[in-house]
């Protein structure tokens, strides 16, 4: 790099000495004052526009090449791994971590449990007009510390009048739990419009057009904008969000989807029961 700006600075020199010798030339051999003033103006004009010139180059070629290295920083470091195990697992490496980029390019952000809830949590605290919520029921729902903070934030929400759905998925001979029985009262107590579907009544993938048939039935929509959705797949990352109303719309479309199938409940002497059916929850 030094010879190279070393090679530069004495082509500048040579190229004022070339002006400037003719100049002199025509100024003391020739007599003609007029063109060795022209000469020596244009020669010091032709250095300076080529030292310029030669400027730009070696930025750009700089530049190109820090991109260059940057573009193929992880290509050169797979290739200087030269145990084959350890090749192995860099290229599974590599397989996850093309598969997060691709969820990126799509609009989501992947998260891990303690993101994922502590995000519905702010989405709740920023929610001004509805939470729309399906959940698989699942032991332990009122008892987890990062579900019991996401729900404290739906809590604070329906006390500025945010208008709070919840859809839960069920197994039908889950009915007669107390636990189930205690989770729908609450949720039910506070404000919140609680209902039921069975996992056998959730709409086929038929019915899910345009969407990964592999739905966990586990998402929320906050104001019709934004939706997270917990994996199905057990993996690095717990869930995902997005912002992308393209992406936000099926949720929307599978949301309306599954509370047409579903069951309101209502409160019978202290009991809760599915509105339309025989169905009660053993207190």
């Amino acid at each position: 790099m030094k010879i190279s700006k070393d090679i530069k600075k004495m082509a500048v020199f040579l190229e004022f000495l070339a002006g400037s010798g003719l100049a002199i030339f025509f100024h003391m051999v020739l007599k003609h004052e007029e063109a060795a003033y022209m000469l020596f103006g244009v020669g010091i004009l032709l250095s300076l526009a080529t030292w310029l010139l030669r400027e730009e180059i070696d930025e750009t070629r700089e530049e190109l090449t820090n991109q260059y290295h940057q573009a193929h920083e992880i290509t050169f470091a797979l290739a200087q791994i030269g145990d084959p195990e350890c090749q192995v697992k860099a290229q599974e490496i590599m397989g996850s971590f093309k598969r997060t980029i691709g969820l990126l390019q799509q609009g989501y952000i992947p998260m891990d449990e303690t993101e994922f809830y502590l995000e519905g949590a702010r989405c709740s605290d920023h929610a001004v007009r509805t939470i729309k919520a399906v959940d698989p029921l699942v032991p332990g729902w009122n008892s987890r510390g990062s579900l019991l903070n996401y729900y404290q934030a739906n809590l604070r929400a329906r006390e500025r009048g945010v208008s709070i759905t919840r859809v839960f998925v069920l197994e039908r001979n889950s009915l007669d739990d107390p636990e189930v029985h205690t989770l729908l009262m609450n949720q039910h107590s506070d404000g919140i419009d609680v209902r039921v579907t069975f996992r056998e009544e959730l709409p086929s993938a038929s019915d899910i057009s345009g969407r990964d048939t592999n739905s966990s039935s586990d998402f929320a929509l906050y104001d019709d904008q934004i939706a997270t959705e917990v994996f199905v797949q057990p993996g690095k990352f717990h869930g995902r969000k997005t912002a992308q109303p393209a992406e936000v719309a099926k949720y929307q479309r599978l949301f309306d989807l599954i509370l047409h199938g579903s069951h309101a409940i209502g409160i019978d002497n202290d009991r809760v029961v599915l509105v339309g059916e025989g169905f009660k929850l053993a207190s």
